[in-house]
């Protein structure tokens, strides 16, 4: 099931990056942060609703201060970070910073979280990932030029971090807690913020229905539906494995242009998400659990 989830968010992030393009056509990053976690808080609160849920129960008196890091690390800072950045560099290129997410996760958490730390082989895994998203996206690259400059480029890796810090930070301060409390409350404190952010370059949005719509739907399946799967593969798979959906969005990415665009598969493209599955299997595989209990039964029997 983790795994499942773990797929449908690859699938769901995947066409991110072309509703971000859409949407900042017509509107500034700030207000596109704005609409897209006020949309994704609408949808999840529909569903806590259908499904029986409290939306401001209990749980918001002790978490609101990780809700509101969360929001600044999950959304609001990595969301306008890739949208200003996506104006400056194409979205091959955002796409292969973004993917270094699990890169620093795997980084941080050597000091992190110990007890989770990714073996010598995930490790590998995750270089292999990178090298293969850099494959698939480098026919592109090669077309169109890596366009853009260093300023738009270091945003996209910003979040890329930002990203990795708050996956360590919800492992760590909020675990075990429900997916449906985590990702609503995190989207309704990033609208609160986003308000006062957005406020000045509201006026100078164009009602575009194309731009407008994929901004919705960048909030209503991107934001509400995704973190639920996100959060829930986060508790089950843990920060590294987790975060390595990042590997999944230019593959996913492709299958859209294959699906909606009718696109045609290369062979580099082809090697490449070879290579981005084998790192993901690496990536995930699990260290052998230590014979500890064997251990202390052989030191107590000395």
């Amino acid at each position: 099931m983790p795994y499942a989830a773990f797929a449908a968010l690859g699938l769901i992030w995947g066409a991110s990056f072309l509703l971000i393009k859409l949407g900042i056509r017509d509107m500034s990053p700030t207000v596109l942060v704005l609409v897209r976690s006020a949309s994704g808080a609408l949808t999840l609160a529909v569903i806590m609703r259908i499904t029986g849920r409290p939306l401001f129960g209990s749980f918001w008196r002790a978490r609101i201060v990780p809700f509101i890091i969360m929001a600044i690390t999950n959304a609001l800072l990595p969301w306008v970070l890739i949208a200003w950045g996506e104006q400056h560099v194409s979205s091959g290129l955002a796409s292969i910073l973004n993917s270094t997410t699990t890169l620093w996760a795997a980084i941080l958490i050597y000091w992190v979280i110990p007890a989770e730390r990714p073996s010598f082989v995930n490790y590998i895994g995750v270089l292999i990932g990178l090298t293969g998203v850099v494959i698939l996206v480098l026919p592109d690259i090669s077309v169109h030029g890596v366009s853009g400059n260093f300023f738009g480029a270091l945003a996209v890796v910003v979040a890329a971090v930002a990203y990795a810090v708050s996956a360590l930070f919800q492992r760590t301060k909020l675990r075990g807690m429900s997916v449906y409390e985590q990702s609503f409350g995190q989207l309704v404190v990033t609208t609160a913020l986003a308000i006062p952010i957005a406020a000045p370059a509201i006026p100078q949005v164009h009602l575009n229905w194309l731009s407008m719509g994929a901004v919705i739907a960048l909030g209503v399946g991107g934001s509400g539906i995704a973190y639920l799967l996100y959060y829930y593969t986060m508790n089950s798979l843990g920060a590294v494995r987790a975060t390595g959906v990042t590997f999944l969005v230019p593959i996913t990415a492709v299958f859209w242009g294959v699906v909606l665009l009718n696109e045609s598969l290369s062979l580099p493209t082809v090697i490449g998400m070879i290579v981005i599955l084998a790192g993901i299997v690496l990536t995930n595989m699990r260290r052998a659990p230590r014979p500890q209990a064997a251990v202390e039964r052989d030191s107590a029997a000395a």
